[in-house]
This record gives structure tokens, C-alpha cells and sequence, in this order.
């Protein structure tokens, strides 16, 4: 039987060596290709179909969620794992609603990659242990009224631009890197502004950091 074969995206060089090291030591998965941005790993999806993706979230060019839908979209059956220091519940319920079968910290990957690829490869879903207890929590405080749904009240495409706005980025930048128009983004923003009941940009972005939707720097 062919080997299950594997693609790694992500931006240090160092951190792909370590995971492709670990994987090396499994005899039924190969690595079949490395990349260290969200564009160059669309680009070789086109000359090579895996059986999974392993990528980070904070990647050049294209980032690891929109990666993960355009991936769902255009072969719904690879699977994708993504690996990341990101321990926010909105990076997991972003990388959850794009398609993604996993979501693995990077601290838990020496210990756990294998077991999420197994799970993965099995059909099932794989989630770091400590964002499980996580989620167990939040659970606890939905059945019990105290649970907050500020993030549930934003669409995914609204918390992907509230994320780049309190990052700084303009919105003819937010357009360029999810591919959509100067004009659906700023509709996006009054959009939320509405919801949120907030008056400016300074409020949204004061909002995104209290919420903890500013992305942190790998």
C-alpha cells in the first residue's frame, strides 16, 4: 500500500524540519512536499493531490484559514491539520467552519502529531488536548447563562477583517489578501460597527484586541 503522503506549509524553515524529522520516523506516511506560504501551497496542489495538508495559520500571501477553504473547495477529500501556536477559540472555530479535521498547537506537536494524524486519517477529529478542556468549559457556561456570544454574532469573513483591521491594515490590503473588493470590506466593517454598536475604527479595534481577535505574530 502507497504511503500517505503529506504536505507541510509554513513559514519557518527550522519548525518544518522538526515536523518533516517526526513524521520521517512513521513508516506508512511520506512527505511529498514543503512550502512556506499559502499561495505556493495552492500553486502545488495543482501538480500533486496528498492525502493531508499540516499548515500553520500565519502564513505570507495567504493565510492558513483561507488556504484551508480554498483547498475544501477545490478537493474536499485531502485533509487538512493545522498546526499552530494559536491557542484563541476564534482561530478554532475559524479553522473548524473553513473544513479543517484538526487543530493542533505546536507545543503539543512532538507529543501529539502522530495521534492527530491518525485520528484525522481515521475519519475523526483531532483537537490539541488543552482546547478540549477549553471548550468543556465554555460548554459548562453556555448550559449555565454566562456564556459570551460577541464571537457568534460576527460572521467568519467579518472576524477574519475585524482581525486585520485592528492589525492596522488598510482596507485596500484587507481586499488584496481575501481576494475580494475595496467595497465588500467596507461594508463588511459598517456591518459590524452595527452589530457591535460601535461608532469608529478606533472603537472596532479596541474591541477586536478585548476579544482577542488580533492575530499574534509567529
Amino acid at each position: 500500500m502507497d504511503p500517505y503522503s503529506i504536505i507541510l506549509a509554513d513559514d519557518h524553515k527550522m519548525f518544518r524540519l522538526g515536523v518533516r524529522k517526526i513524521l520521517e520516523e512513521l513508516d506508512d506516511v511520506k512527505v511529498i512536499g514543503e512550502v512556506s506560504d499559502g499561495l505556493a501551497l495552492l500553486r502545488m496542489l495543482k501538480e500533486m493531490t496528498p492525502h493531508m495538508v499540516i499548515l500553520d495559520i500565519s502564513m505570507p500571501n495567504i493565510r492558513g484559514i483561507e488556504a484551508t477553504r480554498e483547498i475544501k473547495m477545490s478537493d474536499p477529500g485531502i485533509k487538512i491539520l493545522i498546526l499552530t501556536m494559536h491557542k484563541g477559540r476564534e482561530y478554532l472555530h475559524h479553522s473548524i467552519s473553513a473544513g479543517a479535521e484538526g487543530y493542533l498547537l505546536k507545543e503539543d506537536a512532538d507529543t501529539e502529531l502522530y495521534m492527530a494524524i491518525e485520528k484525522i486519517r481515521g475519519g475523526g477529529i483531532f483537537i490539541s488536548p488543552i482546547l478540549t478542556d477549553d471548550l468543556a468549559d465554555n460548554f459548562v457556561q453556555m448550559c449555565r447563562g454566562k456564556y459570551n456570544h460577541d464571537f457568534e454574532i460576527l460572521t467568519s469573513r467579518e472576524r477574519e477583517i475585524i482581525k486585520f483591521v485592528a492589525e492596522g491594515k488598510t482596507n485596500k490590503k484587507i481586499a488584496g489578501m481575501l481576494y475580494i473588493s475595496i467595497r465588500t470590506v467596507e461594508n463588511h466593517r459598517a456591518n459590524m460597527m452595527k452589530k457591535l454598536n460601535l461608532k469608529n475604527t478606533s472603537e472596532l479595534v479596541k474591541y477586536a484586541i478585548s476579544k482577542d481577535y488580533i492575530a499574534i505574530s509567529d
